[in-house]
């Protein structure tokens, strides 16, 4: 009977624990997540290896997709470095094969020689994207970012734009974005450890 009792009394505990573990609030991403998921408009852009990229390209992978430029003195170089660096942890998260684009909104300097020279550095996970404005501008701004458009005839120039970096799920989907921090005296980046922890929970509640 005292065993009996004991039993009934582990099985209690067992429950209870199972209850209060499943009431409790589940770690949330600290990025934006889109829900549900926002499609993106139809687009033609080229890759650095001469293909013509369409929303059928971002499909089947996780894509991380930021703008940038081949000539950008700060933010896009470590933006650069520190996805390389990530990348092995972001992989092991998840089955699905994990890309970048960096879209080039520098189309008059960046030609496709360029950006492959650039891109290719970094690793084969890595995709350098462009078009010309017309089709670039509204693609960008698609995905909630922004750039500058230099004056006609400027050679020596800088351009603005968004820091953070967007993710498309395999469905081809914009899925969520990383906004970068901004702090005095500091490059407005986005915190990759954060993202990280992010893309995990992204990626499990995916699955």
């Amino acid at each position: 009977m005292q065993k009996l009792l004991v039993s009934v009394v582990a099985i209690i505990a067992l429950v209870a624990g199972v209850v209060i573990f499943n009431s409790l609030p589940k770690p949330q991403p600290q990025a934006l997540v889109y829900n549900p998921p926002r499609a993106l408009e139809p687009f033609m852009l080229e890759g650095h290896n001469g293909s013509q990229l369409t929303n059928a390209d971002l499909t089947g992978q996780w894509t991380l997709l930021f703008t940038g430029y081949t000539s950008c003195p700060d933010i896009c170089p470590t933006t650069m470095a520190d996805l390389r660096k990530i990348m092995p942890q972001l992989t092991s998260f998840t089955e699905r094969d994990v890309r970048v684009w960096m879209i080039s909104v520098d189309p008059k300097r960046d030609t496709l020689q360029k950006l492959a020279d650039y891109n290719t550095y970094f690793g084969k996970e890595f995709m350098g994207v462009r078009a010309e404005h017309k089709n670039l501008y509204p693609f960008v701004n698609g995905l909630g970012l922004m750039y500058s458009i230099p004056s006609e005839g400027e050679t020596d120039y800088l351009v603005n734009h968004s820091s953070a970096i967007v993710l498309v799920n395999p469905d081809g989907e914009r899925h969520a974005i990383f906004k970068a921090s901004h702090e005095a005296g500091q490059l407005p980046t986005v915190d990759m450890e954060q993202m990280v922890q992010d893309f995990q929970l992204i990626t499990q509640q995916y699955n």
